[in-house]
């Protein structure tokens, strides 16, 4: 079935006239009228535009020369709800968005289509990618793939469902504190959070600006590395953007040994209450990736602990001034008021669901007179600290490893009512956004009953990329996780 190739298998066979880019999407749009009822995934698609945008592509490929130039011409690759597309819904998971439509392209939406690919459909999230379970969409709870009464992550849960499930070959998410790494460790994918700078944010709405990182998920790092050449470099329009070159990252895909590579263990990363399961599974990923010639050595983070600390300082205080645009004037909900301050306070009483409202509220105090400098400044310095760390661990090794989560996908309203719970879901993910580094969750094995996905996250320095993929592809293609499939792929 088309649905169920990789990226990479797709284009070698549209390069060969053995199928269509029409055909590929719908086999796609197929594989969603069989399991979207299920899953919830999309909050909406436009298949009228995403078969037009097919046709291009197709009479693109009979012309003959074009892959160099558009690497992903004729893959459809969907969206996190969180990109301006052209023409469609952007509604980021919350009421508060309703009716608004797009005026414009993201960047990394632009690149997509320059390199030929068919962009379709908006993907489920936590409402302003506040979340980690995909259960706070104002539009209802997406569910994991592998098994339906459990959550798939978040914010990018309907990424990674829609990616794992085979509804479409890849899609773009976005990173605050793992938004892309869990949900792709939960739903046994591929998830890359670039380098901070390397990807354009412009036409990302945003949540925490200094946070915030546009990332692919895939269906194994071939295609991420792929996904990842085509929509990185720098961008005028984002003040963030870095004017780093961009390598071919495809030269890094080399198999076999990792003979020389330095892999670092962060002692700090050994915390109590992590799944079992999990820890068997991180354990035997050290055991192969030793196997592949790689030397682990022990690291410290000494600044770890405070890590969800001041992530949960600086990223509510980002949001609360990111969102205080939403006000009902411009665009979106409105609901009146016998002034505009009544009627700003209903509207977004009505238009942000709980999670939003705590965080803006969290960020509003921390901001306040009398606390910044208590709360916000010295959060500030702590991430200087944390960062520190991460660049003193990487004059040692290469690269770092952990797990991504600390157990596999619980289940459905599990920890709805407990946000402390929910928050530590990230543990060993957040730090990576606060240091601005590159990150990757690889598949690293499934959990005995039910069958659950887990996920080996490595880390690499800034601009680390190019080892992120060479270390991950070696042990990917060394191990079967990723070629193992959910039920309803």
């Amino acid at each position: 079935m088309l649905h169920q190739l990789t990226v990479a298998e797709l284009t070698d066979r549209l390069d060969r006239r053995e199928c269509s880019s029409t055909e590929a999407l719908e086999a796609c749009l197929g594989q969603m009228a069989r399991v979207e009822g299920q899953l919830h995934s999309f909050l909406s698609w436009d298949e009228a535009d995403a078969r037009r945008q097919a046709a291009v592509a197709d009479a693109a490929i009979a012309s003959g020369a074009y892959r160099v130039e558009r690497p992903l011409l004729g893959v459809p690759i969907a969206l996190k709800d969180v990109f301006c597309q052209q023409g469609q819904p952007c509604g980021c998971g919350s009421r508060i968005l309703q009716g608004f439509v797009s005026p414009y392209d993201a960047t990394v939406v632009a690149r997509l289509k320059a390199a030929g690919a068919v962009v379709f459909g908006r993907l489920n999230m936590d409402e302003f990618a506040m979340g980690s379970s995909t259960e706070n969409s104002a539009y209802g709870p997406t569910l994991n793939p592998w098994d339906t009464s459990r959550i798939p992550g978040g914010s990018s849960g309907g990424c990674a469902a829609a990616v794992s499930a085979n509804e479409c070959f890849a899609a773009l998410g976005s990173d605050t504190g793992g938004s892309i790494r869990q949900p792709a460790a939960l739903c046994g994918i591929v998830g890359l959070k670039p380098t901070y700078g390397l990807v354009s944010r412009y036409g990302l709405v945003a949540f925490a600006s200094s946070l915030d990182q546009v990332g692919p998920f895939t269906k194994d790092i071939r295609d991420s590395a792929l996904v990842l050449q085509s929509i990185a470099g720098h961008d005028l329009h984002d003040s963030t953007s870095l004017p780093a070159p961009v390598p071919d990252y495809r030269t890094a895909l080399t198999e076999g040994s990792l003979k020389g590579v330095r892999l670092g263990l962060p002692k700090e990363y050994q915390v109590g209450g992590m799944d079992p399961e999990v820890t068997a599974a991180f354990e035997s990923a050290l055991k192969q990736l030793t196997s592949l010639g790689a030397e682990l050595v022990e690291v410290s983070l000494p600044h770890t602990e405070y890590a969800a600390a001041t992530y949960y300082i600086i990223a509510p205080a980002e949001a609360s001034a990111n969102l205080s645009r939403f006000d009902g004037v411009r665009y979106g909900l409105r609901v009146d008021g016998s002034s505009p301050e009544e009627m700003n306070s209903r509207t977004r009483g009505a238009g942000f669901g709980p999670e939003v409202k705590r965080r803006i509220i969290l960020g509003t105090y921390v901001l306040s007179s009398g606390y910044y400098d208590a709360f916000y400044v010295r959060a500030q310095k702590v991430r200087t600290l944390i960062r520190q760390d991460f660049l003193q661990a990487f004059e040692q090794v290469d690269a770092i490893v952990t797990p991504t989560t600390p157990t596999p996908a619980f289940r459905l309203g599990e920890k709805s009512e407990d946000p402390l719970q929910m928050y530590l879901s990230d543990i060993f993910t957040i730090s990576c956004n606060l240091a601005g580094i590159c990150g990757v969750s690889v598949p690293c094995g499934l959990t005995r009953s039910p069958r659950l996905p887990m996920g080996l996250q490595i880390l690499a320095p800034p601009f680390g990329e190019s080892t992120l993929f060479r270390v991950a592809h070696a042990y990917e293609q060394s191990t079967p996780w990723h070629r193992e499939r959910s039920p309803l792929s």
